[in-house]
């Protein structure tokens, strides 16, 4: 039991740690919130009058495209990790931390779990502008709770893929396309901006089929639908938050 209490201890110091960071480079924070909420302004007042939805007034498309820009935030949010990683590993930090006798997934998990509480209030803040933009939930407001809870989870599961290639790529200039590029097929090809049905129909397998989709349709069926999320959709959400956290969290503290 003394050594769990411990690897906890640690894991909030470490916690704690990246936390303070945000504290002492506010920028971080501030263009953390202020790129998705760019995103929200720009895709709504941009595109919205151009997008119809089975034939819905413009005005609608910010109930369809917030839960969406939520999931695509998280997403974007957890490839920072990447970056603050191969920083750590970079200087030698990480180095000096395993020779303390600490548990040594700490480091890692207390940098997850630093950007998992920094997504939750770019995740109000989201939530607060789309409010002031007409944006309200369709259901209860305990189903719009658990449609953001889905989101701020595949931010987490996400956050480990972005540790383990700042872990491998170990340089923070390397690490910061690396763990980003590869994001944008995943947003731009799934349903966060348009429905799905409107692309051509090879793109449209994939589309379907890949984990921003599935995150999509559970948090805008649970935020924006009146009948909430199908237990279908709410199930493929969860599987892949933790299909992914299982094989990259593993993958991250073996490396």
């Amino acid at each position: 039991m003394n050594s769990i209490a411990n690897a906890i201890s640690d894991v909030i110091v470490m916690t704690e740690r990246n936390i303070i960071r945000y504290r002492r480079i506010p920028q971080l924070l501030v263009f953390s919130t202020v790129q998705p909420v760019m995103f929200l302004l720009l895709f709504n007042y941009v595109f919205g009058g151009a997008i119809t939805l089975g034939g819905q007034s413009a005005d609608k498309y910010i109930q369809f495209l917030l839960p969406g820009i939520i999931i695509q935030t998280a997403l974007f949010g957890s490839s920072q990790a990447s970056v603050g990683i191969a920083e750590d590993m970079k200087s030698g930090l990480i180095d000096r931390l395993r020779s303390l006798p600490i548990a040594g997934f700490s480091v890692i998990m207390g940098k997850v779990l630093a950007d998992t509480i920094r997504n939750i209030l770019v995740v109000i803040i989201m939530v607060a502008v789309g409010f002031l933009l007409g944006f309200r939930f369709g259901g209860t407001i305990l189903d719009g709770m658990l449609g953001l809870y889905i989101a701020v989870l595949f931010g987490f599961a996400f956050s480990w893929i972005s540790v383990s290639i700042g872990l491998l790529v170990k340089d923070p200039e390397a690490a910061l396309p690396a763990g980003f590029l590869w994001i944008f097929p995943l947003v731009f090809a799934s349903g966060i901006f348009v429905p799905v049905k409107t692309m051509p129909e090879w793109l449209q397998k994939f589309a379907l089929n890949q984990p921003v989709t599935k995150a999509v349709d559970a948090t805008r069926g649970l935020m924006s639908n009146p009948n909430g999320a199908t237990s279908g959709e709410i199930f493929s959400a969860l599987a892949w938050v933790f299909g992914i956290t299982a094989v990259f969290l593993t993958l991250s503290v073996f490396l």
